[in-house]
Parts: structure tokens; sequence; C-alpha cells
């Protein structure tokens, strides 16, 4: 049964089980979209999710995808629609690996960081203009892509390659920006710096955020829910001549 309780239609959150994802998921439940949130393999951690906005008076729903496979990703928006009009999407879900310098990485570690990270999003933004798009019968929508401030910084000695597919990221909404500006669709990105989750445990990494704090010129590492509001913004109206723009929200660095 479709249910769109703040009739804003639903959202689809890609990698939504935990940080910036989780918080985005909460957040844009608040602004008054049901929402569809992936995840790939804590469906506790999504289920907590899921279960806090239904608790608020919001629908969510969790769904498990790999979003490297692109029948998984073809799973993830036929279930939306069976919650209501997608209206909006957001890319957040990606990979990094253990820190590496260039001369050390393998194919396999490129190859899986840019299967999730690049390829992935494409496919899903595709999926996204296919139920959107005023040329497609939609009635438009907001898509925001979650990239990182390494796509300029270039993470030297730890995660070039993951920087790189970040840069990728740039690009994408850059050119389907200008794609599908003329369709009723916005698409920005925003580029989070240093932000405490525990990605960075998950690499080996756990005080990577706190470590890192004294580079940063504001003095310390953000919060997830710091780039979720500016997520919800970029979606909303009062962003309505917002499109291709690329926001860092990395505390200066």
């Amino acid at each position: 049964m479709k249910s769109e309780p703040g009739g804003r239609g639903v959202a689809v959150i890609t990698g939504g089980s935990r940080g910036i994802g989780a918080a985005t998921a909460n957040a844009v439940a608040h602004a008054g979209w049901s929402v569809l949130l992936t995840y790939r393999e804590d469906a506790q951690a999504a289920a907590v999710v899921a279960h806090t906005i239904q608790a608020a008076g919001g629908l969510a729903v969790s769904f498990r995808a790999d979003m490297a496979r692109e029948s998984d990703i073809e799973a993830v928006f036929e279930a939306a629609d069976r919650l209501g009009t997608v209206t909006a999407f957001v890319g957040n879900a990606g990979i990094a690996a253990p820190p590496s310098r260039v001369d050390e990485l393998t194919a396999s570690r490129i190859a899986k960081i840019l299967a999730v990270n690049v390829a992935g999003p494409i496919l899903a933004c595709g999926h996204a203009v296919r139920r959107m798009s005023t040329l497609h019968g939609g009635a438009g929508g907001g898509i925001v892509l979650v990239s990182s401030a390494a796509s300029r910084l270039g993470a030297p000695g730890e995660y070039v390659d993951y920087a790189a597919s970040k840069g990728a990221i740039d690009t994408l909404g850059i050119g389907l920006s200008r794609e599908v500006a003329g369709e009723g669709i916005r698409v920005n990105v925003v580029r989070p710096g240093i932000i405490d989750t525990q990605m960075h445990g998950r690499n080996g990494r756990p005080d990577r955020a706190q470590s890192m704090a004294k580079a940063i010129p504001m003095q310390r590492a953000g919060r997830p829910e710091e780039v979720a509001a500016a997520i919800v913004w970029l979606l909303g109206d009062d962003a309505g001549y917002c499109t291709g723009s690329i926001l860092d929200i990395a505390g200066g660095r």
C-alpha cells in the first residue's frame, strides 16, 4: 500500500543504516518524505533507523542491496515505487579500504571501490531520472550525491583510489545536472570532510576523526547531522535555483 504521510513523495537513500546515511534518513523523514533506505550488511542497524522514523510518525522501509549489483539497484527502486512517487534520491553508499599507497594497490581493490562508488551511483541516478524526469512523465525531483573533500585533496598516502572515485562523483553531479536541468530535476553534490562516523574504524583508523581535528580550521570533526542538514536543504524548495553545485562541508579544510 502506498503511503506518503508528509506529502513530499519518496526519498531513496543508499547506505542509510549508519553515519551520514542514517542522519540523512532521519532528517529527510522529518522534512516530510517517506524513506526507503538501503543497507548492505547490518540489517539490525538499518531496522533501528527505520523504526526511529516510524516512531516519530514517518514512513520508512529498510532494503538490503549491494550497490555494486545492477539487479539490486533495480530492485531498490522497484521497492520504492511500491511506497509512492520517488521525488528524491541521495546517493550516499560508498566504501573505502585501509590506508595504502598507490604503488601498493591491487586491481581487485580498485575494481571493488569503483563498482560501489562510481558505477553504482551512475546506475542509480539513471533509475531516479526515469522516475522523476518530465521527459519520462515524471513530476521532477532532486538528487544529491555524497562525494568527499578527498576528491580535491587527493588523500595521499591513504586513499587515493577512494579520492579518485569521489572525483568521479563530482563530475557525475555536474554532468547530470546539466543533462536534466530542463526536465524538472535538480542535481547537487555535497563534499563532507572529516566526519565523525564508524567508517574510520572499519578501515582500521578508529581515532582518525579526532587525530585530524588539528588540521581542520574549525579544530573539530564534523557531525553526520551537519551533512544531513545540507542534503535536506539541497533537496528542498529553498534551494530551488540550485543545481550543478558542489557544497563543501569540511570545516574550512
